[in-house]
């Protein structure tokens, strides 16, 4: 790692300079012109350690090597973006390593401005949209209310929005709860966007909150909604989602002031998805605000996990699946994350994800693995499915990594939302058929 060392004093000092050009609200959007993303494969151990090591000494020092997903296993796909001074020196090395690397895009700042121009589309709110308009951007949070709203408004005998908490920045954490009145019905938990960047999942999560009301009529979801309660949260970090939409298109944690350390002073946000209180900052995550895994101070620092967490905590007994959208993989992952060994109902957990995986197939072809997170990704504490499951006791607790495998990564196109969300809402379709067996 020698030439890390040799990079890292001309780095820290533009690192802190960003860092209080962020913190006293001078901001500015990051351009990633030059940025590009690079697949890589470990084929040996060594070559697995080595890559490993620099994820750790990434987290240490912001290097802005990032990250998309991590080095797992033998043979296991890894994506980084590199920015453009690094780009050689890093090829160099990984060749002396004999480890190829994949160019997945080439200039990630013109992906970025192509999904931009669209972006700057959606900016005005149309009342009462039809699929085929609002889904064919990704739309900005102000939108996705007004959306909420409207969908209320003219649907009130099935639908209704809660406030549950508000964000660090003060804005509202909005669930809407979708059914036909029933006492005592069982729920279903549906939260997206938890980390920022992720802009399929609030999308998707929107897509089937639409599907269920618009179609609240035909047979099979009419019988749904008097059999089940939906609880949806579309943007589980809205800070975090409108930071990523105005300056920053990889910003993937909450917007929280990080005071009380030294480096809390210059970074800002907490990794939600290692805030959560079940095991919390045992593996996989880390201390260092400066981190993009950073765990936070103390479990459920965040208010906006705190929140989620409450509402979750109030309706346990009757929340029968718990799922957490996020991108990328096309992964259906179950509990455990902290741990390689496998919960007491992990083969009903497998059955329900293996529905889901086959219905995620039928409409477009679109292949969804399932397993276990640290089977099929990587060992992380904190995460919201561990704690559903570990601490609020919901059997079915999921995390499902939408579209793609890598393609375009984050910057999926948003011709993408309408298939996603179609072929999701299968999903949960057919895993809501298997669990009522069991009511």
């Amino acid at each position: 790692m020698i030439w890390i060392k040799h990079i890292i004093f001309g780095l820290i000092s533009t690192i802190f300079f960003n860092n209080i050009y962020c913190n006293n609200n001078l901001k500015k959007e990051i351009a990633y012109d030059g940025y590009k993303v690079f697949r890589v494969r470990a084929e040996n151990i060594d070559q697995l350690l080595y890559l490993r090591q620099l994820s750790d000494d990434v987290q240490k020092v912001d290097l802005k090597i990032d990250f998309w997903s991590m080095p797992n296993s033998l043979n296991s796909s890894i994506d980084l973006m590199v920015p453009p001074e690094l780009g050689n020196d890093f090829q160099t090395i990984l060749a002396k390593q004999n480890i190829k690397a994949e160019t997945l895009i080439n200039d990630v700042g013109r992906m970025v401005e192509m999904q931009r121009d669209n972006v700057e589309d959606s900016l005005f709110y149309s009342r009462f949209p039809n699929d085929t308009i609002f889904f064919q951007r990704y739309q900005p949070l102000s939108n996705i209310i007004s959306f909420l709203d409207d969908l209320v408004r003219s649907n009130q005998d099935i639908s209704s929005l809660e406030t549950i908490g508000k964000s660090g920045e003060g804005r509202a954490l909005k669930i809407i709860k979708i059914g036909y009145p029933g006492q005592n019905k069982p729920i279903i938990w549906i939260d997206a966007g938890i980390h920022a960047r992720e802009w399929i999942a609030p999308a998707t999560a929107t897509y089937i909150i639409s599907k269920l009301i618009w179609e609240k009529d035909e047979d099979e979801i009419s019988q749904i909604l008097k059999t089940f309660d939906f609880h949806i949260l579309p943007s589980a970090n809205p800070d975090g989602y409108e930071y990523s939409r105005l300056f920053d298109r990889f910003w993937r944690k909450t917007r929280s002031r990080n005071s009380g350390t030294f480096l809390g002073f210059f970074c800002v946000g907490v990794d939600p998805n290692r805030n959560y209180g079940y095991q919390w900052s045992r593996t996989g995550s880390s201390g260092n605000p400066c981190s993009n895994t950073y765990h936070g101070p103390r479990p459920f620092s965040e208010p906006e996990t705190a929140s989620i967490a409450s509402h979750v905590m109030q309706n346990k007994n009757n929340i029968k699946l718990f799922l957490s959208l996020h991108s990328y993989s096309q992964l259906i992952l179950t509990p455990w994350g902290w741990t390689k060994d496998l919960p007491k109902d992990h083969s009903d957990m497998m059955k329900i994800a293996e529905i889901a995986s086959r219905a995620f197939k039928m409409r477009y072809g679109t292949e969804y693995r399932y397993g276990s997170s640290t089977a099929l990704l990587y060992s992380a504490a904190g995460g919201s499915d561990d704690w559903a499951y570990g601490a609020a006791g919901i059997k079915y607790s999921f995390t499902v990594e939408l579209r793609d495998r890598g393609t375009y990564g984050f910057l999926l196109p948003a011709r993408y939302i309408q298939p996603t969300g179609e072929e999701t809402f299968d999903a949960i379709v057919a895993m809501l058929n298997e669990i009522k067996k069991e009511i």
